[in-house]
């Protein structure tokens, strides 16, 4: 695994500014009905590059208007707009350079447009040369020749097998890497290695590293294909090919994290465990505490560790596997001996870490969010009640299926050490039109917007005290409240508000978490995670979130919100418990709605059970009612929100209409002058001398060439106003409406 952490340049302000007039030709796709456009990375081609080298890349992105700025974490990696003869951008287009000292790994892409800061799409640098599939080998004929070593970038085709070949030495090993959902794609890879005819000798259908021996000199071949045969853009992959020693470890290769990693490693863990799993051993003698790194290797390995343990005592064990990213269930048993000797007696079973909130049962059926903090790996307590002989038998739940040499995990087994990680994600709900989203939010605000992120936390060795949060660097006019987890709770809100008069801007924001665990202060960084692919529609697809690098926020003037909902009055409400507090609230509508009323729920630490309440969306202004003598929060300060759906008649980027209607104005206007000019030289070449006939026939052409060239502009600017009238047309547009938050004080009776 790699750490993954984005830098921006503090130029990224004046970038945006000028993306923002921008116009061009990737526009917003006709069934979108769910969430307002937001800007989204979806592709680069080559997805990676190697050390010291440049060479041309081609994006692909939804909502971004002739894309801006491509910014990479690592400042070794640079990119600049490719220009045509005249000096213009191509669009989608960008020049790559990787520096000599750019150490290989995995690092994210973002791209600014109009609408701001996109999300993120990984990157690969690596050592090896570099090629970039030619299209059409998808027949044994027209198989890509490849060096050893190399790596190819390349997209599988729907219902297609990808053909290679590579010239190996008997003897020789060969480690095929295909990588495909660690750097982002869709794709679920099957890797197959066969003779020179393709008759197939070695195949991976679960997993995307194929070690192969070669028995035969000569000529084999390589196919890739997904799993069900699916394809198109976005199932891209880079397929490797080294050349190792016989009795060399399998590598691990850079990938992705999941969400659940977030709760890994603990504080203050070494970066080498002391202990390694003797593997050759039925049972292994270890003291505690101990940290162990093991394997579930072979298929239906269990591996058992004995010790010696007093009454009284606690131990917290942890094991992470599917967190250090293997497709991995580890179990765990404690035992105790009996006093005979004749046997072992069950004292406690440990398996999954669970979510700190309920996901979505099976990714797409929107009864919970569609991202999974808890974890296949195991976080438990043990209680020592008898002195004795003790031993853990530890395995992987569905191992016997497994035999990846890989599939590495470490166990650690400590005294209590209280302590927490943080992650967040942006909101999801189910919207009132049905449709399940789950969808990349990159936190590009618009101007009067306030958009909520769901914090959890996965709290360790009993630690259950309440999780301040604090925000740093946010762009001017951007705001942060809802700045805790309450204690004893796994979530919490954090609401960031873009002024309406906030300017347009971008920073890297950085949010710690801190709570007071005895007599110290621990502090962490807060992770972000995000839909790797959006899916508008998950019944269609299951969502893949991971983790993020970096916390970048923009906002942008292009667009304002279609309605901010904000307290008249911005001081703290005070009330006495059992009151009933009114809090008038303002409207400012900037779009017209489908139906007439929202439907506002309230979120905030203790306040989720107020009754939903209706507000008009015609109206100017509002009353929330809280019943503090129905919902009884504990007396205390509190920051909370209110919340709903509504179908907004969103137009995409009108601003985009009248600016091209000038560029089309312009381009007739030159279109008319090259008209006359044509005119003029064909009416001179009826009257003109005979020898002077050539050099009038010259400019004629000259003038008809240029005619041409202005039809052209003419038609291109046409066409464009069109698309752009025809994307600016108001649709129905569900979307999550957050009012700006409210700040309570409630008092004792």
């Amino acid at each position: 695994m790699i750490a993954i952490e984005v830098r921006y340049t503090k130029s990224l302000n004046l970038l945006l500014i000028g993306c923002l007039v921008a116009l061009g030709n990737v526009g917003v796709s006709n069934a979108q009905s769910v969430c307002l456009p937001l800007p989204r990375l979806l592709s680069i081609s080559p997805m990676g590059g190697q050390i010291g080298t440049s060479f041309d890349a081609t994006i692909a992105a939804e909502h971004m208007e002739e894309p801006g700025p491509l910014l990479f974490e690592n400042p070794g990696i640079q990119a600049v707009a490719k220009l045509d003869a005249q000096g213009k951008p191509i669009a989608n287009q960008y020049t790559l350079s990787i520096a000599q000292d750019c150490p290989a790994g995995l690092y994210e892409a973002r791209l600014l447009g109009r609408l701001g800061i996109s999300s993120a799409r990984i990157f690969s640098v690596g050592k090896l040369a570099e090629v970039v599939q030619k299209p059409g080998n998808t027949s044994l004929a027209n198989a890509i020749e490849l060096t050893v070593p190399s790596v190819c970038n390349a997209v599988v085709s729907s219902r297609a097998v990808d053909f290679y070949a590579f010239e190996a030495v008997q003897g020789k090993r060969y480690i095929i890497q295909c990588s495909a959902r660690g750097i982002d794609s869709k794709l679920d890879p099957v890797v197959i290695v066969g003779d020179s005819r393709g008759t197939d000798l070695v195949a991976q259908r679960t997993g995307d590293t194929l070690d192969f021996l070669a028995k035969t000199n000569g000529k084999h071949t390589i196919k890739i294909h997904e799993l069900t045969f699916k394809g198109g853009p976005g199932y891209f992959y880079r397929l490797s090919i080294e050349e190792l020693p016989i009795d060399a470890p399998m590598p691990i290769y850079p990938s992705t994290r999941s969400v659940s990693a977030f709760s890994w490693p603990p504080t203050g863990l070494a970066p080498q465990p002391s202990l390694a799993e003797q593997e050759d051993a039925l049972s292994q003698t270890i003291a505690l505490p101990a940290d162990i790194s093991g394997r579930f290797y072979p298929a239906a390995d269990v591996d058992t560790y004995e010790f010696e343990a007093k009454q009284g005592e606690t131990w917290w064990i942890e094991v992470a596997s599917e967190r250090l990213g293997r497709p991995t269930d580890p179990s765990l048993i404690v035992q105790m001996e009996k006093s005979d000797r004749s046997g072992w007696t069950d004292v406690a079973e440990h398996n999954d870490i669970a979510s700190p909130m309920k996901p979505s049962s099976n990714g797409y059926a929107y009864d919970g969010p569609p991202f999974d903090g808890g974890s296949t790996d195991i976080l438990g307590k043990l209680e020592i009640k008898e002195s004795g002989h003790y031993r853990l038998v530890l395995s992987d739940l569905f191992g016997g299926t497994r035999k990846d040499p890989r599939n590495v995990y470490r166990l650690v087994v400590r005294p209590s050490q209280p302590d927490f990680s943080v992650v967040a994600w942006g909101l999801h709900m189910e919207l009132r039109n049905g449709d399940r989203n789950a969808l990349s939010k990159p936190l590009a605000l618009r101007a009067g917007s306030t958009v909520a992120l769901e914090v959890v936390t996965v709290r360790r060795d009993g630690f259950d005290g309440e999780i301040g949060l604090t925000v740093e660097g946010l762009p001017a006019g951007v705001t942060a409240q809802g700045l805790r987890i309450p204690a004893g709770k796994m979530r919490g809100v954090l609401l960031l508000s873009a002024a309406q008069d906030a300017p347009q801007g971008i920073s890297n924001a950085v949010i710690t978490a801190t709570a007071k665990i005895a007599d110290q202060t621990i502090s962490h960084p807060m992770q972000m995670a995000q839909m790797v692919w959006p899916i508008p529609d998950a019944w269609s697809e299951i969502p893949s979130p991971r983790l993020v690098a970096g916390i970048p926020v923009s906002v942008t003037t292009s667009e304002l919100a279609p309605i901010t909902i904000a307290p008249v009055d911005r001081r703290v409400y005070e009330a006495k418990l059992g009151e009933v507090l009114k809090i008038p609230m303002s409207h400012t509508l900037r779009s017209e709605f489908s139906g007439a009323v929202l439907q506002l729920k309230t979120m905030g630490p203790g306040f989720d059970a107020n009754p939903q309440f209706d507000v008009s969306l015609t109206a100017s202004n509002s009353e929330a009612i809280i019943n503090l003598g129905s919902i009884k929060p504990a007396p205390g300060e509190y920051t909370i929100a209110f919340y709903g759906s509504a179908v907004a008649k969103y137009r995409y980027n009108p601003l985009a209409v009248s600016l091209t209607e000038n560029e089309l104005k312009k381009a007739q206007e030159e279109q008319q002058k090259a008209i006359d000019v044509l005119t003029q030289k064909t009416q001179a070449l009826a009257s003109i001398a005979a020898e002077q006939k050539a050099a009038a026939e010259a400019e004629l052409a000259d003038a008809t060439k240029i005619k041409q060239e202005a039809d052209a502009l003419v038609t291109a600017a046409q066409e464009k106003l069109k698309r752009i009238h025809e994307q600016a047309t108001p649709r129905d547009t569900a979307e999550i409406i957050i009012s700006e938050p409210v700040n309570l004080r409630i008092l004792a009776p």
